[in-house]
């Protein structure tokens, strides 16, 4: 992020492997069923389409107060709170998710405009999003010679794995009790939260608390 390269410039020092703890919302989002999209366009048009989205994507976290932690795929990984500490960094990962449906509600009547451009595929376009609040360590990871600024930690792995769960209860933006309470004393309206429950969440033994954040909640 620019945050992360001025704070490398004023500091005056090379990055360095290592991490510390700090308290961050980890953001995990995919497109639903983006296989389909691989087969249904050629690489050229799938790069082209795949930049505007992850622009889009990208463009919203950041104003919002997010660090881009990487790309997998059409995947977009991004944690608030860190490398600027953020006290409403919940809040601010639950408007950020909103907005970007938004935004692909925008994109997909851009893309339907556009005729023949555009398989219907396109114009159906939507993005799941998992997001969750905690402790993680935050720092360079990966080896002497390459590495990311990244995230870590079992606060991380619970939000990605919560993100598939919209497949189960037919949502766009499921997030954990940590991150829904954090949100709600922030400023997130009430009413635009929905508890689903307790459920199993693969890798862990006891089960999650989950809940919908209306993508209308936004301010």
């Amino acid at each position: 992020s620019p945050e992360l390269v001025d704070r490398m410039i004023d500091s005056g020092e090379a990055p360095r492997l290592g991490g510390h703890e700090e308290q961050i919302t980890a953001y995990f989002s995919d497109i639903q069923g983006f296989s389909a999209f691989s087969e249904k366009l050629p690489p050229a048009r799938l790069v082209e389409l795949m930049n505007e989205y992850l622009t889009a994507c990208t463009d919203i976290v950041t104003e919002q107060g997010g660090t881009l932690d990487k790309y997998i795929g059409d995947a977009v990984v991004a944690m608030f709170g860190a490398p600027i500490a953020l006290p409403d960094h919940a809040y601010r990962a639950c408007v950020a998710s909103q907005l970007v449906h938004r935004k692909i509600q925008e994109l997909r009547l851009k893309w339907k405009s556009e005729g023949e451009k555009w398989p219907e595929i396109v114009w159906n376009m939507q993005s799941r999003i998992g997001l969750n609040s905690g402790a993680a360590t935050i720092g360079n990871m990966g080896s002497r010679t390459r590495f990311n600024y990244t995230m870590m930690g079992d606060n991380v792995n619970l939000a990605a794995r919560i993100e598939p769960l919209n497949k189960r209860y037919g949502t766009r933006i499921l997030a954990s009790e940590s991150t829904v309470a954090a949100a709600l004393l922030q400023g997130l309206p009430a009413g635009g939260v929905t508890p689903l429950g307790r459920t199993a969440v693969a890798g862990r033994r006891e089960e999650v608390m989950v809940y919908s954040v209306e993508t209308g909640a936004a301010g």
